[in-house]
């Protein structure tokens, strides 16, 4: 059966899931909302490097809605709860790549109550996914479990090098790098445990060991000598790397870890052990693993490559999201997520 689907957003992640549905064997691409006024109008097929499909880009949500799609893919920049009831509402289900739906009992009550009225009421559900939190901190850690009969740890950890990656306001603007580590800003911590401490809830919920509690910390390092990244220059001592870690506690340690460790070159002070772009996840338990998953890309086309981690998952999604239950839908409610290639 194939599924009627829209695309919510065409930025990095969502041009990639345009372009999948578009070249996706069972889905049928029915519009695509943008944000911008100025792309309204604008074929899909062009807004993906793809050749024209003769849908044309809408920025007037009514005009989804009248679609009447069996999904969205909804990929805004920022949530927007009366944007998703109204799709929910209209009997459109929801694949997001918005990380706010990974654990429904993290989610503020309010929006969470908003949330599955509208789903009852449209007969919908909503999932999010994707490749970080999603495929790594959720699909991946509980298939691992799978051969475990004793969990004493896992820590996922996630390292991304970005010194060719040609993104100044998002590098030293937002993410602190180039400045002094007196200057590192701590609520970088709070948006760890945000982005990871639900799917860390949910592992631990689907392994019958819920967590007591949730801890971040984060630490910086700086560049041991000036480096010149894509970006632009970095300066000896100023902050070139950045660990933060979310740990679930479980009767007074930490039973489930998410490092993610960002760096912009591997010379530092104090010396860390960075891995290449990739994760390693580390298990601890009657059944021991340590295992690497790199991404076999040469750094110069990560940048073009790397959004299909998390655009393919989503897309991959719809159908077992069509097929759910009505209500806020995990990867623990959800069958594998398995992909049609043919």
């Amino acid at each position: 059966m194939k599924h009627r689907v829209v695309q919510w957003a065409t930025g990095n992640i969502g041009a990639r899931a345009l372009r999948g549905v578009i070249e996706h064997p069972d889905l049928d691409l029915a519009g695509v909302y943008v944000h911008s006024p100025g792309k309204a109008g604008t074929d899909a097929g062009e807004l993906c490097g793809l050749t024209p499909t003769g849908i044309a880009a809408t920025h007037d949500i009514d005009e989804i809605l009248k679609l009447g799609a069996d999904c969205v893919l909804y990929m805004p920049r920022a949530l927007d709860v009366g944007e998703v009831c109204r799709l929910l509402e209209s009997g459109a289900n929801i694949v997001t790549t918005r990380g706010e739906f990974h654990h429904p009992g993290s989610v503020p009550p309010e929006v969470r109550e908003r949330v599955e009225a509208a789903c009852e009421r449209g007969g919908t559900s909503i999932h999010s996914t994707g490749s970080s939190p999603g495929f790594i901190s959720e699909a991946v850690p509980l298939t691992l479990a799978s051969i475990q009969r004793r969990l004493d740890g896992l820590t996922i950890s996630e390292f991304a090098d970005l010194s060719r990656r040609d993104s100044p306001g998002l590098l030293f603007d937002v993410m602190g790098f180039g400045k002094p580590p007196s200057a590192f800003d701590e609520r970088r911590l709070s948006h760890g445990r945000v982005s990871f401490g639900p799917s860390l809830r949910l592992v631990a919920d689907a392994l019958s060991m819920p967590l007591d509690a949730l801890e971040a910390d984060g630490e910086v390092a700086t560049a041991r000598r000036t480096v010149r990244i894509a970006a632009g220059e970095l300066e000896a001592g100023t902050v070139a790397a950045q660990r933060i870690t979310v740990s679930g506690i479980r009767g007074g340690r930490a039973v489930l870890r998410f490092r993610a460790v960002w760096y912009c070159t591997a010379e530092l002070d104090p010396a860390w052990d960075v891995r290449a772009t990739g994760w390693h996840i580390a298990v601890d338990g009657d059944a021991p693993l340590d295992i690497d998953m790199r991404f076999p890309v040469p750094i110069e086309r990560m940048a073009a490559v790397s959004p299909a981690y998390t655009a393919n998952r989503a897309v991959n999604a719809v159908h077992a999201v069509c097929a759910a239950p009505p209500g806020i839908r995990t990867t623990v409610d959800l069958p594998h997520i398995l992909a049609a290639l043919g």
